[in-house]
């Protein structure tokens, strides 16, 4: 299994048959024959898994097996714990229900988060926080789409943690090979 650290703007494929101009993961000195477990949008950063096993990158990206996936979440407003409890209730979407998610206000910024480039714009009339969210599905947008209904629009989205596999120490665009 690779462990990448996708950075922000780049695709979360090896190919761009709509704009080749835009960043892919060929760029990135990847192990040939792989393939993502799952997508991160373009605008959101951190934790790729990439295989050549067909069958666990169909279990992790799979609805059906609810890997719990954590994410850093930079909003706009301030997440009290009425706005964090709506997260953990699950949200009615327009999709459908979420499944119940855990969720958790950081009181600081941790220390490894890496600066974004280009960087979150500042609004000195606006607070904003840091959630840490999991959820166990994957739906596209769903993070953001539910910290929008709860009212704390998404600034910046940094998944962390997918199942075991975890970002540590690694920095945008860097990857490592952990044994499945």
């Amino acid at each position: 299994m690779i462990v990448f650290n996708k950075p922000y703007g780049v695709l979360s494929q090896f190919t761009d048959s709509e704009t080749p101009q835009r960043p892919t993961l060929a760029g990135f000195g990847l192990p040939p024959g792989i393939y993502p477990a799952g997508r991160l949008d373009h605008d959101s950063e951190g934790l790729l898994l990439l295989s050549d096993d067909g069958a666990r990158i169909a279990q992790i990206s799979s609805p059906k097996f609810k890997w719990p996936k954590t994410y850093l979440v930079q909003v706009e407003g301030l997440a009290t714990e009425e706005k964090l409890q709506e997260l953990c209730a699950g949200l009615s979407l327009n999709d459908g229900p979420t499944l119940p998610a855990k969720a958790r206000c950081l009181q600081v910024v941790p220390d490894w988060l890496w600066p974004r480039d280009p960087p979150i714009r500042a609004r000195k009339t606006v607070p904003d926080s840091f959630i840490e969210l999991t959820i166990r599905e994957g739906r596209n947008r769903q993070v953001r789409r539910m910290t929008a209904a709860v009212g704390l629009p998404t600034l910046r989205l940094v998944r962390i943690a997918i199942g075991p596999y975890r970002l540590d120490g690694l920095a945008p665009g860097q990857w490592r090979e952990e044994v499945a």
